[in-house]
C-alpha cells in the first residue's frame, strides 16, 4: 500500500519493464493523482473513499484468451461484494463495468504487457452522493454495503480471483458463471463504436476470449454499451 501515487497501472507497468514484478505482484493506494479507467478516462477519488489497486500476473493460456481476464476480474468482484454482503445484488455491465443498485460501483483496466497482463480495479467504497465523479455512479456505503473494510475487500478479492484464475488456468469455461451475473446479456443494446459510429443489437453471450456475441452472429470486441431494455 503507498499513500499517494500517480498510477498503480503505470507503477506496475514501470516495475514489469524493469523485470522486477513478479507474477501476483499487487500495489494498492490511498489516492491517485493520475487515476485512470477504460479508454484512458480519469478516475479520481477523495482520500482513502475508494479501493485503487493493480496487479500484474503471467497467465499460461494463449494470448489470444487473455482478453477474458477483464471478466474474469468482474466476475471476481461480484462474488466477493456478494460473499461479503449476501443481501447485496451486485452485477455487471459487459466489458468493464461493476454495477450495484442504479449505479456504477466500479470499474475495470486490463492492459498486456511482456509475458503477462497488468489489471487495475477500482471500487467508490465510503464516496458521498457529492463526491462521485458522474450522475450514474454509486459506491458501497450509498447502497448500505455491510463491508466498507478497503482491506477487507481487497483480501477478499484477490482470493477468489486466485481460485477463480487457476480454474481459468487450467482450462475450465467460466463463461457460464459470468452471464449469470452479466446484466448485459439478454439486454436490447447499443454499442458505441470507436470512430463515433454505433450499432443496436441483442446481446445474447460471450467468446472463449470475452468477445461479446449478438444475435445476428457479429461480435465485439470494443466499444461503449447502453443498455436500452
Amino acid at each position: 500500500m503507498v499513500e499517494v501515487t500517480g498510477s498503480t497501472q503505470d507503477d506496475i507497468a514501470l516495475l514489469v519493464a524493469n523485470n522486477k514484478a513478479t507474477s501476483g505482484e499487487v500495489l494498492a493506494t490511498e489516492y491517485q493523482t493520475a487515476g485512470r479507467g477504460r479508454l484512458e478516462r480519469k478516475f479520481d477519488a477523495p482520500t482513502s473513499s475508494a479501493l485503487m489497486f493493480s496487479f500484474y500476473i503471467e497467465p499460461s493460456r494463449e494470448k489470444s484468451d487473455w482478453s477474458f481476464l477483464t471478466l474474469l476480474t468482474g466476475l471476481s468482484a461480484v462474488f466477493t461484494l456478494t460473499q461479503l454482503d449476501p443481501a447485496s445484488t451486485p452485477n455487471l455491465k459487459w466489458p468493464n463495468d461493476i454495477l450495484l443498485g442504479d449505479g456504477k460501483v466500479g470499474g475495470i483496466i486490463a492492459q498486456a504487457t511482456g509475458n503477462g497482463v497488468i489489471i487495475g480495479l477500482g471500487i467508490n467504497v465510503g464516496m458521498t452522493k457529492e463526491e462521485l465523479p458522474v450522475s450514474h455512479a454509486t459506491s458501497l456505503a450509498l447502497n448500505q454495503f455491510s463491508h466498507l473494510d478497503r482491506n477487507l475487500i481487497l483480501s477478499s478479492f484477490l482470493t477468489t480471483f486466485e481460485e477463480l484464475f487457476e480454474r481459468w488456468q487450467s482450462g475450465e469455461d467460466l463463461r457460464h458463471l459470468y452471464t449469470e451475473v452479466c446484466a448485459t446479456i439478454g439486454n436490447e443494446i447499443r454499442i458505441d463504436l470507436p470512430g463515433g459510429t454505433h450499432k443496436n443489437g441483442k446481446a445474447i453471450g460471450i467468446t472463449p476470449a470475452g468477445e461479446l456475441i449478438l444475435e445476428d452472429g457479429s461480435r465485439v470486441t470494443v466499444g461503449d454499451i447502453v443498455h436500452l431494455r
